[in-house]
């Protein structure tokens, strides 16, 4: 039997297979077993503003009044996003805010609710 590769996020060693990903079942994270065959790559790990860990389906907390490019609105302090969910690229969280719609965020000007 090969040695499972321990979780990226929360370095447990339970770890699972699930067709085609391995799962965690200490932090619930997923990850392709294609990329943990690559010793030098890993995932990608998002924290917020106070180092908390991010997950799909999160709730968090605007921290900063942001202002919408475009627009004249803005995302107030204390607005609470949920069920976000976390992309690579110069944006790391896709959401959608009530009142505003479709939303990119950046997870440095959140909290974990």
């Amino acid at each position: 039997m090969t040695a499972l590769p321990k979780c990226p996020l929360c370095n447990s060693e339970y770890t699972y297979e699930d067709g085609d990903n391995f799962m965690c079942p200490e932090c619930a994270h997923e990850w392709p077993k294609v990329a943990s065959a690559d010793a030098g790559e890993q995932a990608k790990v998002f924290k917020d503003a106070f180092g908390n860990l991010l997950q799909d389906g999160d709730t968090v907390t605007v921290i900063k009044d942001l202002k919408i490019k475009g627009s004249s609105s803005v995302v107030k302090v204390g607005t609470k996003v949920k069920n976000i969910r976390l992309v690579d690229g110069d944006h790391d969280i896709d959401c959608k805010i009530d009142g505003i719609g479709a939303m990119q965020l950046k997870t440095e000007f959140v909290k974990k609710a």
